[in-house]
C-alpha cells in the first residue's frame, strides 16, 4: 500500500499538483434477513480500489479504479490532474486548504466476537428464533429480523506526508412486527426502525440486544394499536424517547452544521441550512438545557476514527452549548473561510467518491433528571416513541415526525396507548420548548448506518446520543 500510494503522490506532483491524497479501501459486508419464518436473502459482499485527489491551478481534480496494478494508478493519477487542469478554467475561487500535521499511525475498532468468523447457521438460527416468537402473537400479519455487518480497511497518504491505515468492524440488527386489521396497518419495531440498529462492535453487540427476548413485546405493541385510540390533536407537553429523538438531532441540528451546506457547496437529499455563518455564536438554538456535540472518539460509536479521509485527527467539537449555536461540521477547504481550522469531519463512501463533510456522533448531552422525575412533572401530554417517517424542509427548519407508538401522559403517569402519532414544528422554537432532558441513566447512543448524501450517492454510516426529552407546547396530532 505504501508502494502505491508513494507512486500516485509522486506522479501527482510531477505533473504540477501542489497538492495531493490517496486513499486505498477494502470493504466487505454481509446481511441475513427473515421474513415471516424464511431466510429471505442472504447477502456477501466485497469491494476494493483506490481514490486520488489531487489540486491543480486552485482546483480539484479526482479518479478512481477497482484496479490497484502499477499502470492503473499512474492512469487515474493522470486523470485527476486532467481533471482539476480543466476545472480550473472555470474555477470561481482558488481551493484553499487549513494547515494540517502530517500523521502516521494505525487503529482498529475493538471488537469480541469477529462477526465474519460466527457461522450463518447460528446468524439465521437467531433470525428465525425471534422470529418464531413474533409470529406465535396473534393478530400479527408479517414479520422481519435482519443482521448487518461491515469491516472497512482504508489506507490515506497525502504529499503533506501523511500516511495512516485505519480498520473498523460494525454489527447491527434489528426485528419487526407488523398487524393489519380493516385497512388499518401498525408495526413495531426493536431497537429502532429502518433497519439495524449499529455499533463499532462484533458479534457480542448482537448477543446484548438480545432480539428473541423483545419479540413478544414488539408483536404485542403492534396488535395493540390497532385498538388503540388515535393521538389527539393539538398543542400538548411532548415527551420524545432517546430512539425518535437521536433522528430529530440528525435532521435537524447534524444536517444543518454541515459547512458545505452553509456555503451551498452541496445541496442534494437535504437542501442547504438556516445555519449560515453570521449566526454562529450569535444564534439561540434551544433553551439553556440543549448541549450538543461532534463526538468522533466515542467509544463503539459508528462515526468514531482515528482520523478522517483527510488525516485530520478525530476530535470532540461543542455545537450548541447551553442553547447557543457555537459550531460547525467542517473541512480544510471551507474551514478557512471562518478563520479556522478543520475539525475532522470529511469521510467518503467507499474508494470511488471524493470526501465530503459528514456528521461523525451528533449527541446531545444528558440532563440531571431522572425520566421518572420528567414523566411525574408533566401533567399532560404525551410520549412518542420510534421513528415511523419524517419530512424537513430545504433549510432544516420545518419538520414533521410521525411514530409507531405513543402513550397518552396524565397526572404524571403514563396511561393508554395511542396510535398514529405525530408532531411538528420549526427546528429554533422546538429546541427553545425543551425544558428537561433525562439523565446518563437513559442516555444511550443510536446507530444509524443509512445517512444520505452527495450526488452520486453516498450513504455514511453516523452515530447520535440521546436521553429522552420534554418539549412544552408542542403541536401534536394523527399521522399515517
Amino acid at each position: 500500500m505504501k508502494d502505491i500510494s508513494s507512486r500516485a503522490l509522486d506522479l501527482a506532483e510531477s505533473l504540477g499538483a501542489s497538492y495531493a491524497d490517496v486513499r486505498i479501501v477494502e470493504e466487505k459486508t454481509e446481511s441475513v434477513s427473515v421474513k415471516n419464518g424464511q431466510v429471505e436473502e442472504i447477502g456477501d459482499r466485497s469491494s476494493q480500489g483506490a481514490g486520488v485527489r489531487v489540486i491543480v491551478n486552485g482546483a480539484w481534480g479526482f479518479a478512481a479504479s477497482f484496479c490497484l496494478d502499477g499502470n492503473e494508478i499512474d492512469r487515474i493519477t493522470a486523470l485527476a490532474v486532467d481533471i482539476a487542469k480543466a476545472s480550473s478554467l472555470v474555477k470561481g475561487e482558488e481551493v484553499v486548504l487549513s494547515p494540517a500535521p502530517a500523521v502516521k499511525g494505525s487503529w482498529t475498532s475493538p471488537f469480541e466476537i469477529d462477526p465474519f468468523v460466527v457461522s450463518l447457521d447460528d446468524k439465521v438460527s437467531l433470525l428465525l428464533g425471534a422470529d418464531e416468537i413474533m409470529r406465535s402473537v396473534k393478530g400479527i400479519t408479517l414479520t422481519r429480523s435482519e443482521m448487518d455487518f461491515f469491516r472497512t480497511k482504508k489506507v490515506f497518504a497525502s504529499t503533506e506526508g501523511s500516511f495512516v491505515e485505519q480498520e473498523t468492524t460494525e454489527s447491527g440488527a434489528y426485528i419487526s412486527a407488523t398487524a393489519i386489521r380493516e385497512g388499518d396497518i401498525q408495526t413495531r419495531s426493536y431497537p429502532n426502525s429502518h433497519g439495524s440498529d449499529s455499533a463499532q462492535a462484533g458479534f457480542e453487540w448482537i448477543e446484548r440486544l438480545d432480539l428473541p427476548a423483545h419479540a413478544g413485546r414488539v408483536s404485542e405493541e403492534a396488535v395493540a394499536l390497532l385498538s388503540a385510540e388515535a393521538c389527539p390533536s393539538g398543542k400538548t407537553d411532548l415527551i420524545l424517547d432517546a430512539n425518535q429523538l437521536a433522528l430529530q438531532v440528525h435532521e435537524s441540528c447534524g444536517h444543518p452544521i454541515e459547512l458545505d451546506r452553509v456555503f451551498g457547496m452541496e445541496a442534494s437529499y437535504a437542501g442547504t441550512s438556516f445555519l449560515t455563518p453570521e449566526k454562529l455564536g450569535n444564534f439561540q438554538y434551544g433553551s439553556p438545557h440543549v448541549n450538543i456535540a461532534a463526538d468522533a472518539t466515542l467509544p463503539r460509536a459508528l462515526g468514531t476514527f482515528a482520523w478522517d479521509d483527510e488525516g485530520i485527527p478525530a476530535q470532540r467539537a461543542d455545537i450548541v452549548r447551553e442553547g447557543l449555536f457555537v459550531g460547525y461540521l467542517t473541512s480544510r477547504e471551507t474551514a478557512p473561510r471562518l478563520d479556522q481550522t478543520s475539525n475532522g469531519s470529511m469521510r467518503a463512501d467507499g474508494w470511488n467518491r471524493i470526501p465530503l463533510i459528514r456528521m461523525t456522533n451528533i449527541n446531545l448531552h444528558p440532563g440531571d433528571m431522572p425520566l421518572e422525575e420528567i414523566i411525574a412533572g408533566t401533567k399532560d401530554g404525551v410520549f412518542m416513541s420510534t421513528n415511523k417517517s419524517w419530512s424537513i424542509d430545504d433549510k432544516r427548519l420545518n419538520f414533521q415526525f410521525a411514530c409507531e407508538i405513543a402513550w397518552e401522559i396524565k397526572n404524571g403517569k403514563l396511561g393508554k396507548i395511542l396510535k398514529n402519532p405525530n408532531y411538528t414544528g420549526m427546528t429554533p422554537e422546538f429546541w427553545g420548548s425543551c425544558d428537561a432532558v433525562a439523565n446518563e441513566k437513559s442516555w444511550r447512543v443510536w446507530g444509524l448506518n443509512n445517512c444520505g448524501k452527495g450526488e452520486p450517492s453516498q450513504i455514511m454510516h453516523v452515530a447520535h446520543g440521546a436521553s429522552p426529552a420534554r418539549f412544552r407546547g408542542v403541536r401534536v396530532g394523527i399521522g399515517k
